[in-house]
């Protein structure tokens, strides 16, 4: 099973401080999964066969115990997961009616740079919960 993280738009990620912020948590992850991130125009170059999880403010708000107990039904399916963040206008219909769930960050609009750090941060913390592990001090 691979991770893609799918951006909308094109657009390479401006600020240096949250590259750095998603380099280091990509560098985490991949001591629990493989993870794959992707700069594309259009919605045609998400991964055909792939579970796609769209962001959008309308989704499901998840705790990070919830996405842990999804992270763990979808290693046990092996099938790749894609999450996907919009551009400035959001997703397009395709990507929410291809979507097998919608997750919302919150009622909050956030950049999508921003957006990217809080979906690394929380797939490397849904692993943390899964092992146990000292990161999540809620568990």
């Amino acid at each position: 099973m691979r991770y893609h993280l799918v951006a909308l738009g094109g657009s390479r990620m401006k600020s240096a401080a949250l590259r750095a912020a998603c380099d280091e948590y990509l560098s985490r992850i991949q001591h629990y999964a493989k993870i794959e991130e992707r700069e594309v125009r259009d919605a045609s170059r998400i991964p055909e066969d792939s579970r796609v999880i769209a962001l959008a403010e309308r989704g499901e708000a998840w705790s990070s115990e919830q996405l842990a107990e999804l992270v763990g039904r979808w290693e046990m399916d092996g099938r790749d997961v894609t999450f996907v963040i919009g551009d400035h206008d959001g997703l397009p219909p395709e990507v929410l009616q291809r979507a097998e769930r919608t997750w919302s960050l919150g009622p909050l609009t956030l950049p999508h740079e921003l957006a990217r750090v809080v979906v690394y941060e929380q797939l490397y913390r849904a692993h943390t919960i899964r092992r146990g592990e000292k990161y999540h001090r809620g568990s």
